[in-house]
């Protein structure tokens, strides 16, 4: 088993930036890709960003492109989401999530098997 546990999110003005982080503990050995998926009140999981197990490679959606850097430290089995430019629509709970079978870099929440609580990021305008 793997356990997630995320930490950084809290309240930012538009324009702000912030880093969360995202640690995880366990069977870390087995861990490949790992991401960061945001949720909004009402509104379905969104992609936010995925790297692989080597950090060498990075995926994200247009959306968020330019403005979030996602980053993999495995000697501290920890990922990082730094969020720059921060606007409104960018208010979620962003959740870190893990994979231990070797896909391809995946947007699709179903291609990670373990997750973490969640962090709240809320951007005031």
């Amino acid at each position: 088993q793997v356990q997630l546990v995320e930490s950084g999110g809290g309240l930012v003005q538009a324009g702000g930036s912030l880093r969360l982080s995202c640690a995880a503990s366990g069977r870390t050995f087995s861990i490949y890709a790992m991401g960061w998926f945001r949720q909004a009140p009402g509104k379905e999981r969104e992609f936010v960003a995925t790297v692989s197990k080597s950090g060498g490679d990075t995926l994200y959606p247009d959306s968020v492109k330019g403005r979030f850097t996602i980053s993999r430290d495995n000697a501290k089995n920890t990922i990082y989401l730094q969020m720059n430019s921060l606007n409104p629509e960018d208010t979620a709970v962003y959740s870190c999530a893990a994979s231990d079978v070797p896909y391809a870099l995946s947007r699709r929440p179903g291609s990670y098997n373990y997750w973490g609580q969640g962090t709240q990021v809320t951007v005031s305008s």
